[in-house]
């Protein structure tokens, strides 16, 4: 009896300790549950998270689920989507596309992706690019569903579009296009700058050396690399060898910046400004030619003052060498010495009269218009010794009240003193009828930090506002016997230095205001770069 109660006991503890081992199962297997639930309420939250379109489908595309995203990306409630197949959505042109390749991914490879374009609920397409997994039944191997997440990328198929297109209007334009990196090696050129440089289309190596003429490279390293380093472009004349010698380019140096891009990366945009600098250089000699007619025409004006200024030395010189003939005469063995003065007083004058000839001569002279630093007062001194004698016949006052101070303007001297002398006449030509008109004025001032102003004034009639909007226009003119040349090349001659010309305010009379800039302090005085970025 003993026995079978131990027996009794040793029953009830092992099934005791079996009741403990499936509690203990069982709560485990519960946590198993809650941590599953757990893990299907954050993969759920996931899915309705994600601005990607999850969704599931049967074998005829019908949808089976789809997350919340739809709402954003294609306008549709999810709800709205259940039992409506995709392939109905789908744009006529794309859909052909996937049901070719449908057998082949449901019975082979069971991962796909595809770019199509979608419909939305407002009739427009969206560009989706979706991932597919095909289900099946392990046992069987029947289709379950298929898996798709999709996502818009109309964006990115937008800007690859933009990229070729891009691309292909650089490979076709006639500009001198290439690409190189950090170490100077080009990687890239279009057709244009192939036909130029004699570059191949596949296998390029080459340098910038290859490129660009060895002064065009110095101030690539020295100047444009350095700028485009900092702010990121540069643009400015250059050279590229050509087949018939160097080619002037007008150059855009641009850093690639922007995602995806090498820092040191850089394109470089070359257009031939050969024809436009043939055709700048053809004008300009136009320009000079007639600015020189103009010179010549001015001279006749004023032939009146040099026969005055020629024959004021000449008559000295003719009255010291008849007194030195006369004492001669009177004393032939008079000492050399006693001649002293006369011939003296004879250099003097035709030193004067050598000057004036030689100003008249630069004056008519033809010439390129190159600017330099001019002391201004010197300029309107020059020309107002040439206008003087016709003032003087005139009776018209010629006054300039110029500051000693003034900084150096950067002028051609010849030109400037066209300017003036085209001024000055004008201003004369405006007084000598015109009651009242008893002067002429000009003036100076320093108009700004790198600029000096000039004006010539006169009292006479002035400019109506009708003629104003003409006044420099070619073959202008007030005056029955005049060209109308003078203020148009007057204009044109300030414009070539840099400067301007304009009709100012005036209260009586005529203003007219030339600009000049001024000769840099001495810190700067340097080559400049050739760009400001």
């Amino acid at each position: 009896m003993a026995s079978e109660i131990e027996a009794l006991r040793a029953r009830l503890a092992e099934l005791e300790a079996r009741s403990a081992a499936l509690e203990l199962r069982e709560k485990k297997f519960e946590t198993r549950i809650a941590e599953l639930d757990e893990e299907k309420r954050h993969y759920q939250w996931l899915a309705e998270s994600t601005t990607d379109l999850i969704s599931r489908h049967a074998r005829d595309g019908t949808f089976l689920y789809a997350s919340q995203a739809a709402r954003d990306l294609l306008g549709y409630e999810p709800e709205e989507l259940i039992g409506v197949s995709a392939y109905d959505l789908f744009h006529p042109s794309d859909l052909a596309d996937l049901l070719n390749k449908s057998p082949r991914v449901y019975y082979h490879d069971g991962f796909y992706q595809q770019t199509y374009r979608f419909r939305a609920k407002s009739g427009r397409y969206v560009w989706f690019e979706t991932t597919s997994r095909t289900r099946r039944d392990p046992a069987s191997g029947e289709l379950i569903d298929v898996l798709c997440v999709s996502r818009d990328v109309g964006r990115r198929i937008h800007a690859e579009a933009n990229r070729e297109r891009l691309a292909r209007v650089v490979e076709s334009t006639t500009d001198y296009v290439l690409f190189c990196d950090g170490g100077e090696r080009l990687f890239y050129s279009n057709e244009a700058a192939r036909r130029l440089l004699g570059l191949p289309r596949e296998g390029l190596d080459a340098g910038l050396e290859r490129a660009y003429t060895p002064a065009s490279l110095t101030i690539l390293r020295e100047i444009v690399l350095p700028a485009v380093a900092r702010y990121g472009s540069w643009s400015g004349e250059l050279e590229m060898p050509g087949p018939q010698g160097a080619v002037p380019v007008l150059s855009v140096v641009l850093a690639h910046r922007g995602p995806g891009a090498e820092p040191d990366h850089l394109s470089l945009l070359n257009r031939d400004i050969g024809l436009r600098k043939a055709a700048e250089a053809q004008a300009r000699r136009h320009q000079e030619q007639i600015a020189h007619a103009n010179r010549l025409a001015t001279t006749g004006e004023l032939a009146s003052n040099i026969a005055h200024e020629l024959n004021q030395p000449l008559g000295a010189i003719g009255n010291y060498a008849s007194g030195a003939l006369m004492q001669l005469a009177a004393d032939p063995e008079r000492p050399a010495r006693d001649l002293t003065l006369p011939l003296t007083r004879i250099d003097e004058q035709v030193q004067r009269l050598g000057e004036r000839l030689r100003h008249i001569r630069a004056f008519v002279r033809k010439g390129q218009t190159r600017p330099r630093p001019v002391v201004l007062l010197d300029a309107v001194d020059a020309a107002c010794r040439l206008c003087e004698w016709q003032y003087q016949q005139a009776g018209v006052a010629l006054e300039h009240e110029l500051p000693e101070a003034l900084p150096r303007v950067l002028a051609d001297p010849i030109a400037l003193e066209q300017v003036l002398v085209n001024l000055l006449l004008n201003a004369l030509e405006a007084s000598r009828e015109h009651p009242g008109a008893a002067r002429v004025a000009v003036r100076a001032h320093q108009s700004g930090p790198r600029e000096v102003t000039f004006s010539v004034s006169d009292q006479g009639p002035g400019v109506s506002e009708a003629e104003a909007q003409a006044i420099f226009a070619p073959f202008h003119s007030s005056r029955p016997e005049g060209l109308g040349m003078g203020l148009a090349i007057s204009r044109s001659l300030m414009e070539a230095m840099s400067g301007s010309l304009e009709l100012a305010d005036s209260s009586e009379g005529a203003t007219f205001a030339g600009t000049l800039p001024t000769e840099p302090p001495p810190a700067h005085r340097r080559v400049p770069p050739r760009s400001q970025p």
